[in-house]
């Protein structure tokens, strides 16, 4: 009985909140209730360009405070007088904690899990794998037929075969990881349904029974990954409870934003077809380029929260102790204070400012080098061997108002193009 009206109470709460973001979004127009809801989710840009008229840093309705600036966003997530703590973001979800390891700490607990992962993610390991992510990528393609969706097909399986590969998951199965890391990412931003709940607690159930077998293996045969490296810290650097939340953040991080931002990244350039062929006429020289106009132009994570840890002054406001400021990196990276014409895709643009598509301070994203280096091959050999390539049906984009990339994206290949580059019709 206790169960059931927890679960009641618990389904009560996510309604109650589907519909206040409903009420003010569309009957009050609330921005920040618009950006849960399905126009806000199709296109946030729109509404960020209502928000600025606000000034650099505004209240919510809540109590809060949201900003679109990238002066803003940069400086509040670089002060060490903000904390995160993003279970105050979120309707936990019953009779389960949803850790995510360092992501949701701050110092000095933050320091030390990051401090473990951080070499997984060097130069020399990233050098390391670079020939098993061109291998695969030609894989990936070899097997794509004439018609493939670009998500299933190409940009979800290479991420999920790396990341494996790095935690040490022998014989991993793609499409069950790719699984595992949509369902955790989608709840980042909090539960959305009791099915969503379980097909959650299913996820994270199946990954703490792989993870411990993985734990007991790596203690008894170490090997040269990051699971090896976690048992070897056990008891020092990092505690039992800590292991899980540290794969699973290494999976959701190592998947999400590189599966976003390779989908992300086509799209745009097959929707700019004059910038899709300039990168065809030099793979090697622009795709680097192009991944970083994609970052700032239409980035994988759309926002991120940031907790006053105490009373601070910022833009002639108090933010109070307690209270949230939301940085809406997807605008910050738009900010026409910072880049001319924000809004034009344009892989030949100058990098002349950091954008905020991988946080910034502490929390700046540890697998960004992976996620570049796997986005940039995926992309530059997309555009040597499929240059041809075009939209073959209507996108579908994730129902996720924080992680933003497509679901499904047809595409096809002319047989004449590929039949050009070796491969079959």
């Amino acid at each position: 009985m206790a169960d059931l009206r927890r679960t009641a109470a618990f389904a009560a709460a996510l309604y109650r909140r589907r519909l206040d973001w409903a009420y003010h979004g569309y009957v009050r127009r609330d921005p920040v209730a618009l950006l849960h809801l399905r126009a806000g989710r199709e296109n946030p840009y729109a509404v960020y360009d209502g928000m600025r008229a606000a000034g650099p840093l505004a209240p919510t309705r809540l109590g809060n405070w949201v900003t679109t600036s990238h002066r803003v966003c940069s400086a509040v997530l670089r002060d060490r007088r903000f904390g995160v703590n993003a279970t105050e973001l979120t309707v936990p979800v019953p009779d389960d904690e949803f850790d995510m390891s360092f992501l949701d700490r701050d110092p000095p607990d933050h320091t030390r899990l990051r401090r473990l992962a951080q070499p997984a993610f060097s130069p020399r390991q990233m050098a390391g794998y670079r020939p098993r992510i061109e291998a695969r990528v030609d894989e990936l393609l070899d097997r794509a037929g004439a018609d493939f969706d670009l998500v299933s097909a190409y940009a979800a399986p290479l991420p999920i075969a790396v990341i494996t590969d790095l935690l040490g998951v022998p014989d991993a199965d793609a499409d069950r990881f790719t699984r595992y890391g949509a369902v955790i990412g989608s709840a980042l931003e909090g539960i959305h349904s009791l099915r969503h709940a379980a097909r959650l607690k299913a996820a994270n159930d199946e990954l703490r029974e792989l993870f411990e077998s993985l734990f007991a293996l790596r203690r008894r045969e170490p090997a040269d990954d990051v699971i090896s490296r976690i048992v070897a810290a056990e008891g020092d650097q990092i505690q039992p409870a800590e292991m899980l939340p540290m794969c699973s953040l290494l999976l959701v991080a190592g998947f999400e934003t590189t599966v976003n931002l390779i989908g992300n990244a086509v799209h745009a350039l097959l929707a700019h077809p004059a910038q899709w062929a300039d990168l065809c006429a030099d793979p090697a020289g622009l795709a680097a380029a192009a991944i970083e106009e994609t970052l700032r132009w239409d980035p994988p994570v759309q926002r991120t929260a940031r907790c006053a840890q105490e009373d601070v002054e910022l833009e002639g406001r108090t933010v109070a102790r307690g209270k949230f400021v939301v940085t809406l990196l997807g605008a910050a990276n738009r900010d026409p204070e910072v880049w001319p014409d924000p809004d034009r895709f344009d892989i030949h643009r100058p990098q002349t400012v950091e954008h905020l598509a991988f946080s910034s301070g502490i929390h700046y994203c540890v697998g960004a080098p992976l996620a570049r280096l796997e986005a940039t091959i995926a992309l530059q050999r997309l555009a040597e061997r499929l240059p041809g390539l075009r939209r073959n049906g209507p996108l579908r984009r994730r129902a996720s108002s924080v992680i933003r990339g497509p679901l499904h994206l047809p595409v096809q290949a002319p047989a004449r193009a590929r039949a050009d580059h070796g491969l079959t019709a």
